[in-house]
């Protein structure tokens, strides 16, 4: 059985939300970029989802997109962690 165009567009959007979209943290100069996945986004702020075994500072930059935003982290949970902008 066939899906319509628009069910299989919509599972595509639903798998890439699931997995999370990929973004970069930088640290430092000459610190390691880090790859992350961005779990939910707003204006203010985003859960990010990253390597446990990565030790994160409090504050780094988050490369989105074609955005770069200047983090904070506010919370922590396993693999996830919650930045303001």
């Amino acid at each position: 059985m066939n899906l319509p165009v628009a069910c299989q567009m919509m599972d595509r959007v639903r798998q890439c939300i699931r997995d999370g979209l990929l973004a970069l943290i930088i640290i430092g100069p000459r610190a390691p970029v880090v790859d992350c996945h961005v779990i939910d986004y707003s204006p203010g702020g985003a859960c990010l989802e990253v390597d446990p075994q990565i030790k994160l500072p409090n504050r780094f930059e988050l490369v989105f997109g074609p955005t770069k935003k200047r983090c904070r982290t506010v919370w922590t949970a396993g693999r996830r962690l919650g930045v303001v902008f």
